[in-house]
């Protein structure tokens, strides 16, 4: 792990050449709609969109998704893929919650894939989701299981080598979100060494929002 930032905005450039980020993504947001289902009223949100992989998988089913990163080049490709489309429910903002940027609007969905092992304070994440979502919201969280720092060949920008499912399930229900549950969404196979791979499993937690009760 390093304190040392990595420079999204160029990785931005060539972030969907490579085919095992785009078949993890899609993994990702198949296991997402396998365990959620997204209604035309839903109001959106994927936190550390990167380009939109996610996002755009998500945009067909959903009233409005608005894309958050903290990297100007990566939402600089997403708007590229926005007007190309020319797709009228999908967003763009700029934000970075590890510089003390807060999260706007109100969700009926929050999704959030392969950033939290990017991110210091999760607590803090986790509550400005509830602070955003609506009752009875869902939110979902895709990032690795536990693993041994092999998965990045270059730490650079990593805080968390993995996470705990229980223990990230645990932060759920303190930030206010119930009903928490796991699962896999998807397995990725890499080549960690010259002559050797490793397999990974990537896990999708879903919650949601408690309702707020009226005085």
């Amino acid at each position: 792990m390093t304190d040392k930032k990595r420079d999204f905005d160029s990785d931005a450039q060539h972030w969907d050449e490579n085919p095992g980020r785009v078949k993890l993504a899609n993994g990702i947001a198949d296991a997402i709609l396998e365990e959620v289902e997204l209604t035309a009223d839903m109001d959106a949100l994927d936190f550390g969109c990167g380009t939109g992989l996610v996002t755009l998988r998500l945009q067909p089913y959903v009233r409005c998704i608005t894309g958050v990163d903290g990297s100007q080049g990566m939402l600089d490709a997403l708007t590229q893929k926005i007007k190309k489309l020319e797709l009228a429910n999908v967003r763009t903002s700029l934000i970075n919650t590890e510089a003390g940027d807060l999260l706007e609007g109100r969700y009926h969905l929050i999704v959030s894939s392969m950033t939290f092992h990017h991110i210091n304070d999760i607590k803090s994440v986790l509550n400005q989701f509830s602070s955003v979502a609506l009752p009875s919201a869902y939110l979902c969280v895709a990032d690795l299981d536990r693993e041994h720092g092999l998965f990045h060949g270059d730490p650079t920008g990593v805080s968390h080598f993995g996470f705990d499912r229980d223990g990230l399930s645990r932060m759920f229900s303190e930030a206010g979100f119930k009903d928490v549950r796991h699962r896999t969404a998807a397995k990725v196979t890499k080549r960690v060494g010259e002559n050797k791979t490793a397999e990974f499993s990537v896990f999708l937690i879903i919650g949601r929002k408690h309702s707020e009760v009226k005085s």
